[in-house]
């Protein structure tokens, strides 16, 4: 046996327990344990159905950034606070 029935861990030649998840053979580790408690996905998983479904909310996804207004809105006030400026000094 070369992997843990119970956690799926590597085990060491002639390992008595798992160095992982201390399972034994008195603790339910035996010749006729399965990979039961790996929770792996079925071989038929599809990956992209699995995005869509887990990351989607049925709109389309539209990507941030600033509005023009917000730049535009900038734009002013950075004029308005350098001509204060400029009137302050001369």
């Amino acid at each position: 046996m070369d992997t843990c029935p119970n956690c799926g861990a590597d085990l060491p030649a002639k390992a008595k327990a798992c160095p992982e998840c201390g399972a034994d053979e008195r603790t339910g580790w035996s010749e006729e344990a399965v990979y039961s408690s790996l929770e792996l996905p079925d071989d038929d998983f599809d990956y992209d159905e699995f995005v869509r479904n887990e990351f989607s909310s049925g709109r389309e996804i539209k990507p941030r950034g600033v509005h023009w207004f917000w730049w535009a809105t900038a734009v002013a006030l950075l004029a308005v606070m350098l001509f204060w400026f400029l009137l302050r000094i001369f």
